[in-house]
């Protein structure tokens, strides 16, 4: 069936709740570890049952965030899913007491456990009406992102349509881009402190409720990390810091003399070539042709995985009016459909699209026909990104179908870009986490932190006489610090182990990919450590990991100038 073909009902959130309670009574009253398995099914049926709508309703309101009837659509789910996951939590705590415990060890893993005992912290009934409001903030946050028009060139245009205007070889085109961006943020100053402030304050509330800390410990349980916490992170970040930052500094430096500029300013930050950065050739249907046939010859599995994609319909990548911003890949389960949403642009990000989260689309896909359990399919997100990140690596072989005769230019631009690209996220992520250490920080004291990272983890950029970036804002453009806290160090630690697959790829292609493949067929079956640990790769915060890449990863880059 394709996407436009799947009928939409909103949720009855009493039957749902109403059902799951019934499971639950099923669960605890059961007298076998066989009968509670079944159980165990059936409420797998009816959260799949209940996340088809929820993310059908999603997808449809990041298409057209003007489309007023999915906006209502997710304020429903938004006020009703904190009531699915009281249900939810009183299921879960079920399974702890179960009596059959080892029998359910037996069949799902000891990870299952873990992971139920985890989530089991995150939520309390009395944090529902913080949770409501936190889904109504983020949502805010995306419509007015999603909103933003700017006239420049003589149109006007939504946000992502400026990054072509962004890689200008015309230096004063890139800078009228950059600030053209900065003045939307500007125009709108008030309401995203006043969105960012709410949220967390509001998250702070609900890690305080629950007995936390911090949000950094709720949010490190909302996320599922099961095998590491902030301090093996901070250990991650002090390693960037001091042994990716000085290697980024020199590729940043050759950047600066390759395109003849004085002083690396922001605006020059994805300028990578003096002849203009590679651009993918032909229109969007075509890099999507291009795209089928990159993945009709990688492997078997991924033409089978590919066909699925475009005979249903399941990519969105035109970039349009009132479109929300960014990209995403997420999956509707009772279909087994993974889902690309983009904002294709002209730029190279466009073929970044159909690998990184075709990445993600393909994990999901092999995942829904060798696990049987959604519990066991997914990895934490970290996990994830390792999917998405290596597969951008792993499909070198087939980027000339998008590039042509750019193709070693979009390569050396792709590893620059990837590398440059750990000392930012790590930025984002110690902005988040001091954020969170201290919910009672005024704006311009947040635009203070962001400012001083700035010069920690980018100390090559340039941000005088950029009003909106020069005062400390930049954050404030990535969605994620709005709505997926803590998320992006995620980013971060999986381009390290990209690195490692795509290293290994350069040596063997046929083991890398086979190595690859075992990895993303094991889903959440493991925790990061244990699937890092199967794939012979080093994990990101081991002592010297990050200088061991760094100098493999830099050599390459240095050894490929063009």
């Amino acid at each position: 069936m394709k996407f436009s073909e799947i009928k939409y009902v909103r949720p009855d959130i009493d039957v749902i709740r109403a059902e799951i309670e019934a499971i639950t009574a099923k669960f605890a009253a059961a007298s076998s570890a066989e009968e509670q398995i079944k159980a165990v099914f059936e409420h797998e049926a009816l959260s799949k049952k209940y996340s088809t709508m929820a993310t059908v309703a999603s997808i449809r309101n990041s298409i057209d965030t003007r489309d007023e009837f999915y906006e209502k659509e997710i304020e429903y789910i938004d006020e009703n899913s904190p009531l699915i996951e009281e249900k939810e939590q009183e299921f879960l705590s079920e399974i702890l007491k179960s009596k059959f415990r080892p029998a359910l060890e037996e069949r799902f893993g000891k990870l299952y456990f873990k992971n139920i005992e985890i989530a089991k912290r995150c939520f309390d009934p009395k944090i529902i009406p913080l949770m409501q409001e936190e889904n109504k903030l983020t949502s805010a946050y995306q419509k007015l992102y999603g909103s933003a028009m700017v006239d420049f060139d003589g149109k006007k245009l939504p946000l992502p349509m400026l990054a072509p205007y962004g890689e200008s070889p015309d230096r004063d085109v890139r800078r009228a881009a950059c600030e053209a961006t900065g003045k939307f943020f500007d125009e709108h100053q008030a309401e995203l402190d006043e969105i960012y402030d709410k949220l967390v304050k509001n998250r702070d509330a609900q890690a305080k409720a629950l007995g936390y800390k911090n949000y950094v410990y709720l949010g490190y349980d909302k996320l599922g990390r099961n095998c590491y916490g902030p301090e093996k992170v901070e250990k991650f970040r002090e390693q960037i810091a001091r042994d990716a930052v000085p290697v980024v500094c020199e590729v940043k430096e050759m950047q600066r003399k390759r395109i003849g500029v004085d002083k690396l300013k922001l605006y020059d930050n994805g300028f990578v070539f003096p002849d203009g950065n590679a651009k993918p050739e032909g229109t969007a249907e075509e890099i999507l042709a291009a795209g089928k046939e990159m993945y009709h010859a990688l492997s078997p599995e991924t033409k089978e995985f590919i066909d699925l994609m475009y005979d249903n319909e399941l990519l969105d990548v035109l970039s349009k009016e009132g479109k929300a911003p960014g990209g995403y890949c997420t999956y509707i389960a009772e279909y087994k459909y993974p889902f690309i949403f983009s904002n294709f642009n002209g730029t190279a990000g466009d073929v970044d699209v159909l690998t990184h989260e075709a990445g993600h689309a393909f994990a999901a896909y092999r995942a829904s026909k060798n696990i049987e359990l959604s519990a066991l399919a997914d990895p934490t997100m970290e996990s994830c990104e390792c999917h998405s990140m290596s597969m951008e690596f792993l499909t070198s072989d087939y980027h000339h179908l998008f590039f042509g005769k750019s193709t070693k230019k979009y390569e050396l631009y792709h590893a620059e870009d990837s590398f440059c690209f750990i000392p930012y996220g790590c930025m984002v992520d110690e902005f988040q986490t001091r954020m969170y250490e201290n919910p009672e920080y005024t704006p311009a004291q947040r635009n203070e932190v962001w400012a001083q990272l700035e010069k920690k983890y980018r100390p090559f950029l340039d941000m005088e006489g950029l009003p909106f970036y020069g005062r400390g804002a930049g954050w404030q453009r990535q969605l994620h610090i709005y709505m997926y806290p803590l998320y992006y160090i995620d980013y971060c630690m999986a381009q390290t182990i990209a690195f490692q697959f795509w290293l290994a790829s350069l040596e063997n292609k046929e083991a890398a990919w086979k190595n690859y493949l075992a990895f993303v067929d094991l889903g959440g079956t493991k925790d990061f450590e244990g699937l890092v640990e199967s794939a012979g790769l080093d994990l990101p915060y081991n002592d010297g990991a990050i200088k061991r890449i760094c100098e493999k990863v830099g050599e390459w880059i240095k050894t490929h100038q063009l």
